[in-house]
């Protein structure tokens, strides 16, 4: 119960600050009347409120970020950890891999019959050569290539050329 009379009820020291200087400039000013007087201790009650629970809202927003904050980082430990565990076991299931996979091969290994190196097959006879006929024909002259016209193309032209326009049929 004490504590929400402390949060409602302005700093009492604040509010006194306030009407001080308040007080100071008024009387250099010239006189000040008991209403004036009054006016600026209401002002500044209701000043000293207002500055309270911006003061209040700053702290509560840094607790708030600071406990935000903290249980971000609880839940990336978590999650860390959890991956890790994860991590853990899959590396233990390759490992298991392993093992069977190369207990594996040894046994295939030792199954297999040794046996001698088959022996290569020997080289089959191979055919005498023939002898060449002499020719008696004579040589045909070398062919010349002679160049195909060109036949266009349509859509395209050589580089740099405009298109020719083609006659359309109406």
């Amino acid at each position: 119960m004490t504590e929400n009379k402390k949060k409602t009820k302005p700093s009492v020291a604040l509010t006194s600050e306030i009407i001080h200087v308040v007080e100071a400039k008024l009387t250099e000013a010239g006189e000040a009347t008991k209403k004036m007087k009054k006016a600026i201790e209401k002002s500044a009650e209701k000043l000293s409120k207002k500055l309270d629970k911006l003061v209040s809202k700053a702290t509560k927003s840094k607790a708030k970020d600071a406990a935000k904050a903290t249980k971000k980082a609880a839940e990336k430990t978590k999650k860390d950890a959890t991956k890790a565990a994860k991590n853990l076991a899959k590396s233990a299931k390759n490992a298991k891999r392993t093992v069977a996979k190369k207990a594996k091969e040894a046994v295939a290994v030792v199954k297999t019959p040794v046996t001698a190196p088959a022996k290569a097959a020997p080289p089959k006879a191979v055919a005498p050569a023939r002898a060449k006929a002499t020719p008696t024909a004579t040589p045909r002259p070398a062919r010349t290539a002679t160049p195909k016209a060109a036949t266009p193309k349509t859509g395209t032209t050589p580089a740099g050329t405009p298109p020719a326009e083609t006659p359309s049929a109406e």
